[in-house]
């Protein structure tokens, strides 16, 4: 599947630019680009890594051809179960991971680190699981993201309403690594 097009604030992510310098340079025609319907401006993967290297600018990992590295963000407000999920993560090569100790601080994380995947508890303080994975479902750009919910406290009313709200799947605490790596593995296709 090909990769969706950047936004002029990825490319600004990306270059470490504002916003603006991004749309001057579609203005000046350094950097191609087409408009939405909604007049955004959109960049293809293929250009942007073409306007990288014609200014020798370094080409991030997860655009270069052949990367198969997918972004897992685990959200957990339990520090010992997040460093236990990441040791199994980590331990497959195919996985670059981040971290978010509760709700809010997911949804910064999320903007900033775009994960394919999210391991998500239900019962956080503040903003919880299920109200986590309905923001990410409301978002027409997160359509893509996988959610997997690991919880010690899913009920059937529970499992019912989560894959409601549009998790992928689930799993229930204490878990066995061998079926966390099969989930994720599954639920991304790999």
């Amino acid at each position: 599947m090909d990769k969706p097009p950047l936004t002029t604030g990825e490319i600004a992510q990306y270059c470490h630019v504002t916003d603006r310098a991004v749309l001057k340079w579609i203005d000046e025609g350094k950097l191609k680009a087409y408009r939405t319907p909604g007049n955004h401006s959109r960049v293809s993967i293929h250009d942007f890594i073409a306007f990288l290297k014609e200014y020798k600018m370094p080409i991030p990992e997860e655009l270069q051809e052949g990367s198969t590295q997918k972004k897992v963000l685990i959200v957990d407000d339990d520090k010992e179960m997040v460093n236990a999920i990441r040791r199994v993560i980590s331990s497959q090569n195919h996985f670059q991971v981040d971290i978010a100790y509760d709700g809010f601080m997911a949804g910064q994380k999320f903007a900033e680190f775009k994960p394919d995947l999210v391991l998500l508890d239900i019962k956080m303080p503040g903003i919880d699981g299920y109200e986590v994975c309905q923001r990410i479902r409301k978002d027409p750009d997160s359509k893509h993201v996988k959610i997997i919910v690991i919880s010690g406290a899913l009920d059937m009313d529970g499992m019912e309403r989560i894959m409601q709200l549009g998790a992928n799947d689930y799993l229930t605490k204490p878990f066995r690594n061998e079926f966390l790596i099969m989930k994720v593995e599954r639920v991304l296709g790999l």
